[in-house]
């Protein structure tokens, strides 16, 4: 079981060293964001979970990896500082504090990252969180910086790639701040994608640098690797930080493919934060963390970072680490689409990336006019300016995130006689007498079928019964015939009034097409079929030239189009069926089943044909939650799938938000 295992990474020590003298900019940043960070951890019980890792401190070689001897050896001579000393030393760097005990401090931040970073390689735990302070992004070669001293994530990605000799690391930025620091060490290296979204204002927040907008890209060999995604006002929500991943980090990040992922975690971008002010539920971190563990399979490391709200950066943390642990992601909350401000970071961003990145090709070019928010934002501030107003941030409330309960069993399977049972997986056999109601219905069906067909489908039935109450977490069936298998499945779900299914067919198939617009079914069909126009909102065929055989078109039709759809549908029950000869590698197929596993709980049933009796284990595996296999660095797709998509992309946008890349106005969206 510990290939599946999460590392905790935390130390008391670290909570030893506070500001000391008076400073209205650092006094946010204090021991209790560790403290309430692993209380809440160990009363939520997800500490017991995870395997304790102990820390260490970093070595002179380790943090030399990065910064300067100069700068070591003026950190080291701290400890022995007095307070006027200390002071002193502090005003050379930004927006930070020293104390006696912060070297130590530091030390043990940075070597318990890299603590983490030897569980995940070694294969001792599949992946976890280090919980630390000082934190680490802003620091540079040879500066503190923004309360950090070391750079820790810096550090463990060229830590990682000298001590396991890995080709490829991503580091996924979600604090609120722009990691300058981070940028700055990898701004001309192709092996390290960085990746940042930060709260910005058109370089009116800190740390108010021109380098930390959209069109820096990185220099020389490293052009492309750089991602900056600036938030141009405040009050972003779930909406835009989802839109973002599914339109620029994750397609890029499937194309880079890392060895290894590191998070810098900061939790100041979650609402209620006095930094960030945006209004980011806790509970999108569950989302966030989730898309990312299929990638460089499973090996991923958060690290804290920000946070100053000691409400939602608990509660953040623990939606993080319980993500990590495996357990199914909660619904996500208010996808309403992304803000028009948003859009527009969004556009530039992949506009900026187009030529380094083929999944980006064929981007909108940039609106040749200013950017429409920003002229209105200047304006506004003006106008502020000159009547002497001061915009407060207001004190936010929000809801606590439901308690996300795992059921007792994960994944149940459904198989023919002979058939063994997949390690983990449970045989599917209900136990009870099925409703005579149900079985009248399925005989008025599918009598012609005979009984074997008609003791299945019941199974099924019952199944998706117990997934409904969630008894039961996911569900595999192989079935003689998987068209009349999703019609039971769909008929019978249909009868529920709560329940929304979202139906993903993988292959050519007549594939039940919603009866009526109540959106109590959402189909999407994967295939190379060129299907008739679109016959109404919930049955969007997605064709592609050579079908499911190109490993590229079809993962980012999933991530561009299949994933925004799910998550803006919201269904409480996602059915994925895999047409027999559909010509989908294992990897592909896993990664698919993995990713969906975010929607509906995780409630997610698998179809398939009894043909395809190889594909019983990999997608058993999937369920269980193992990482899916990595898909090697992606080719570019064929430039016919890729202008079918964005056609396609275009004509659903009017009627799904999450499929938006530009702000009104500012362009379709196509090729120009």
């Amino acid at each position: 079981m510990m290939k599946k295992a999460t590392a905790l990474i935390y130390d008391e020590e670290m909570t030893k060293y506070k500001l000391l003298w008076v400073d209205p900019v650092c006094k946010i940043e204090v021991p209790e964001r560790l403290t309430v960070s692993h209380e809440a951890l160990i009363k939520s019980g997800l500490a017991d979970r995870c395997v304790s890792v102990p820390v260490r401190e970093a070595t002179d070689a380790d943090i030399l990896l990065v910064h300067s001897e100069e700068y070591l050896e003026a950190v080291k001579k701290t400890p022995y500082m007095t307070l006027e000393d200390l002071e002193e030393f502090t005003l050379q760097y930004g927006d930070v504090y020293f104390h006696p005990n912060i070297y130590h401090c530091a030390k043990l931040a940075a070597g318990a990252t890299l603590q983490l970073v030897d569980s995940v390689m070694t294969g001792k735990v599949r992946n976890g969180m280090a919980l630390v302070r000082p934190p680490g992004h802003h620091s540079m070669r040879s500066a503190a910086n923004g309360f950090c001293v070391f750079n820790n994530v810096a550090i463990a990605a060229r830590y990682a790639k000298q001590k396991y000799g890995i080709k490829r690391v991503l580091i996924v930025d979600w604090d609120v701040h722009h990691g300058q620091g981070v940028q700055y060490f990898f701004e001309d290296d192709p092996s390290v994608l960085y990746f940042s979204w930060h709260r910005y204002e058109h370089q009116k927040f800190w740390p108010q640098l021109r380098e930390s907008d959209y069109d820096i890209v990185g220099k020389d060999k490293g052009a492309g690797f750089n991602i900056n995604v600036p938030w141009n006002k405040v009050g972003m929500k779930n909406s835009d930080y989802l839109s973002v991943f599914c339109h620029v980090l994750l397609p890029v990040a499937y194309e880079f493919c890392p060895d290894l992922v590191l998070v810098c975690a900061g939790f100041d971008s979650a609402i209620g934060d006095p930094e960030g002010e945006m209004c980011a539920s806790p509970d999108i971190f569950a989302h966030l963390t989730h898309l990312l563990m299929n990638l460089a399979g499973g090996k991923l490391c958060a690290v804290l970072e920000g946070g100053y709200n000691l409400t939602s950066l608990p509660q953040s943390v623990c939606q993080t680490v319980q993500t990590l642990l495996g357990d199914p992601a909660p619904p996500p909350a208010n996808l309403d689409g992304p803000c028009e401000s948003a859009l527009e970071s969004l556009h530039c961003v992949r506009s900026a990336h187009k030529q380094y990145w083929s999944c980006l090709k064929h981007a909108a070019d940039l609106p040749t006019s200013d950017i429409s928010t920003k002229r209105i934002k200047l304006a506004e501030e003006e106008e502020q300016s000159e009547k002497g107003e001061e915009t407060s941030a207001q004190e936010k409330v929000w809801p606590e995130p439901p308690k996300r309960v795992s059921p007792p069993i994960r994944t149940a399977v459904v198989l023919p006689n002979g058939v063994a049972c997949p390690d983990g997986c449970e045989r599917f056999s209900s136990s009870e007498d099925p409703d005579p109601l149900i079985v009248s219905k399925l005989r008025e069906n599918f009598a012609e079928d005979g009984d074997d067909a008609l003791t299945t489908l019941s199974s099924l039935t019952a199944l998706v019964e117990k997934m409904e109450k969630n008894e039961i977490c996911s569900g595999l069936a192989l079935v003689r015939d998987v068209s009349m298998a999703m019609m039971c499945v769909v008929q019978h779900a249909a009868t529920a009034l709560s329940r929304r299914v979202l139906i993903v067919c993988v292959g050519d198939v007549v594939v039940p097409t919603p009866s009526t617009e109540d959106g109590k079914t959402l189909v999407v069909q994967l295939s190379n079929k060129v299907s008739e126009e679109q016959k109404c909102k919930y049955y969007i065929p997605v064709c592609l030239k050579e079908g499911c055989r190109d490993v590229s078109g079809l993962t980012q039709a999933v991530l561009g189009l299949l994933l925004p759809l799910g998550y803006e549908y919201n269904p409480s029950l996602v059915l994925l069926v895999r047409m027999p000869g559909s010509g989908l590698c294992d990897s592909v197929w896993q990664q698919l089943t993995g990713l969906l596993q975010g929607l509906a709980q995780g409630h997610t049933l698998v179809l398939i044909q009894e043909g395809e009796k190889a594909c019983v284990a990999p997608t058993a595996s999937s369920l269980l939650g193992d990482a899916a296999p990595s898909l090697g660095q992606l080719q570019a797709p064929l430039p016919e799938d890729v202008e079918a998509l964005e056609r396609l992309r275009l004509r659903l946008q009017a009627d799904w938000k999450l499929l938006q890349t530009t702000a009104p106005g500012t362009g379709s969206g196509g090729e120009h």
